[in-house]
């Protein structure tokens, strides 16, 4: 299911996820005022039809935070939490998880961690890109990303996933990183990396 990626372009994309899971874990210790530690033990490069195969059951429940990306490349990244991680990042910060006000502190967590992938992506590569403001949707996994895959095109397009462990004072959670480029985008930024060519 694993695209024709070389070793170089994966290690590549791991070296992204390390970096943008550090800066990840340092502006999210400073929202939340406890140590933080974001590892990122799996990147897997698939074919945006097998991303759901590659996260997780597709009829689970989970909490996706959705950040459209914009300017020399277009993308959205999605965070998704299972449920009961979300909650336990409610609990860390005092609200109730499944209200508006939890829905808001798991998106501002979402942006922050988000945010912080995409910077690391545009300054390794030069790509001038930024992320606008998350939404945030309760549904099963597949329905989540089934209607952000109807945004791309081409068959060969390819998103990068990073299944992320996020550990925050002691309290374990589980995350997934997905990175849904538009046609051509993978290969964009692979070009940037100087790791292009397949």
């Amino acid at each position: 299911m694993s695209t024709n990626y070389t070793d170089l372009q994966l290690d590549a994309m791991r070296e992204l996820a390390n970096i943008g899971s550090g800066n990840a874990a340092t502006a999210l210790a400073s929202m939340l005022g406890r140590e933080v530690e974001l590892s990122v033990p799996r990147a897997l490069a698939v074919p945006l039809a097998d991303a759901v195969d590659a996260v997780g059951p597709a009829e689970r429940t989970v909490v996706s935070v959705v950040l459209p990306v914009v300017g020399e490349l277009e993308a959205h990244v999605l965070l998704l939490f299972p449920t009961e991680d979300a909650a336990t990042l409610c609990g860390l910060l005092g609200v109730e998880p499944g209200t508006e006000v939890g829905d808001s502190a798991v998106g501002e967590i979402g942006n922050i961690l988000g945010s912080s992938y995409v910077n690391a992506l545009a300054s390794l590569t030069s790509i001038a890109i930024e992320p606008r403001p998350p939404h945030v949707v309760t549904d099963m996994l597949g329905a989540v990303v089934a209607s952000l895959l109807t945004e791309t095109v081409g068959e060969r397009d390819v998103a990068l996933v990073l299944d992320s462990e996020l550990n925050v004072a002691e309290a374990a959670c589980s995350l997934s990183f997905l990175l849904l480029p538009t046609a051509g985008g993978m290969e964009e930024l692979l070009a940037r990396m100087g790791v292009g060519g397949t």
